[in-house]
């Protein structure tokens, strides 16, 4: 029996939307002077060191995305 490639056409579609997605917001985030600047935002610079981790930031954007991922997927 041979492969559905209705499924693998979806698959593909709905990845290369997310990466367009992905590319857009890498894009433009400079003009989002606050993404990566929230409070909770841990940034440690010293003479030869720097260390960033978004904290805050990953919240946000991981309770935007499973938002939008279940209005998406309700059917």
């Amino acid at each position: 029996m041979l492969p559905s490639f209705d499924s693998l056409g979806k698959t593909v579609m709905v990845a290369g939307a997310i990466l367009f997605v992905v590319g857009v917001i890498i894009y433009f985030s400079d003009k989002i002077p606050w993404l990566g600047r929230l409070p909770g935002d841990i940034r440690i610079e010293r003479q030869s060191f720097g260390f960033y981790f978004p904290i805050a930031t990953s919240l946000l954007l991981s309770i935007v995305l499973t938002i939008l991922i279940n209005l998406f997927s309700r059917r």
